[in-house]
């Protein structure tokens, strides 16, 4: 395959009118303006991200403006995709630009914002937030309730009795909004984004009276159809260190190895089919391992890929202690879990649970049972081993 279609196939649901009215444009060498959006209503961006990345990538080699969009306004509203629930939390705009801090930096790993064709850093805050009462019924005077409402999450809530919010319910329209803020030519998101992004295109044709395309890209998923990336309180961050990223990787269920090769790594799929061919009969660690080292390759470099390789064999496969265990004070009075947490042993409280429960916590070897063990029943000195990966050596205050 050449360039154009390995980005137009390769990690691809469906395109919007079409793939041959896109890859039309494309060949007839017209620089495309793109975008995806990315609300922040977390802090990490992590590899259920990167397949988006990886294609914003793609085109930005192939000399097309890309714009890294983040949701400061568009997140205020509370994106109901995938939720068959109203949010028990909204966030405002102060939150949402502390949570997205970041985010430039963890993308870095992926786009370039320098160079002769930086990606471009836009905030939907900016124009969303400054739109008046006439420009907002202008905008919903483009769409109808019947459109709005038939979206399948919507449906599911009214079949259970589930409250809409009407923050949630103008969502689609927020978003759909940017395409004609931006005025751009083709927006690329998840297929969990669907909905949102052809309302996009349906108001780009209204009010700019212009075409847009729509990318829509898998969702990293195991076989049961959780999302992978941020599930359990275990977020796989692009920024992870290395050795915890390798981990993080190998943590993975078998079933996910062929889609996240073909989705996050750039190992030819001629290759990938005879993986998914050998994997049936062979062990899947092996493959794991490759899919583990690629990822660990591409955000970082070959060197930190191989030691984070052989720091899983020492201390995962052979059991070995790491060589750079942290010494972390545990004060008299608080709870395990509560240090754990805030020393960055465990993500959050409902992992620390989920981990004791399943007898991956040890004390010298010895297991904890109860999840809300305190400090002061802890061995001065002693090792504590959260998982295959997380280590700290006691100190008691």
């Amino acid at each position: 395959m050449d360039e154009i279609e390995q980005l137009l196939t390769r990690g691809i649901d469906k395109i919007y009118p079409s793939k041959d009215a896109l890859e039309k444009e494309l060949r007839s060498g017209k620089k495309l303006k793109l975008y995806e959006g990315f609300d922040p209503t977390g802090t990490d961006l992590h590899i259920g991200h990167m397949i988006g990345l990886r294609k914003l990538a793609q085109f930005q080699k192939l000399g097309h403006h890309v714009i890294f969009l983040i949701g400061t306004g568009t997140g205020q509203a509370g994106d109901p995709s995938g939720k068959l629930s109203s949010r028990e939390k909204f966030f405002n705009e102060e939150e949402l630009k502390k949570n997205a801090k970041d985010y430039v930096t963890q993308a870095k790993k992926l786009l370039d914002f320098d160079g002769p064709n930086p990606v471009e850093i836009l905030y939907n805050g900016d124009w969303l937030n400054k739109l008046g009462y006439s420009q907002i019924l202008e905008i919903f005077g483009h769409l109808t309730h019947q459109q709005l409402i038939e979206r399948d999450m919507f449906q599911e809530r009214i079949k259970t009795n589930s409250d809409i919010n009407i923050r949630e319910f103008i969502y689609p329209i927020l978003q759909g909004y940017d395409s004609v803020a931006m005025d751009v030519d083709l927006e690329l998101g998840g297929t969990d984004q669907t909905f949102n992004m052809l309302v996009g295109r349906k108001l780009q044709r209204s009010i700019n009276n212009r075409e847009k395309f729509v990318m829509t890209t898998p969702l990293l998923t195991d076989s049961k159809g959780t999302k992978i990336g941020k599930s359990e309180g275990n977020v796989i961050g692009l920024t992870d260190k290395p050795e915890d990223l390798f981990g993080k990787i190998m943590s993975l269920s078998d079933d996910v190895i062929v889609k996240a090769m073909e989705y996050l790594t750039d190992i030819p799929m001629t290759e990938i089919k005879e993986i998914e061919e050998k994997i049936k009969h062979e062990n899947p660690i092996v493959f794991k391992k490759r899919l583990a080292y690629e990822i660990v390759k591409q955000l970082n470099n070959d060197e930190e890929a191989k030691r984070a390789e052989e720091s899983f064999k020492s201390v995962v496969q052979d059991k070995n202690l790491p060589t750079d265990i942290p010494t972390i004070s545990f004060p008299s009075g608080a709870t395990i879990s509560g240090t754990a947490t805030a020393n960055n042993l465990v993500d959050s409280n409902s992992e620390w649970k989920r981990l004791v429960s399943q007898g991956a916590v040890s004390v010298d070897g010895k297991r904890i049972e109860n999840q809300f063990m305190k400090n002061d029943e802890l061995p001065n000195g002693g090792i504590l081993k959260i998982g295959n990966r997380n280590y700290a050596k006691i100190v008691k205050d």
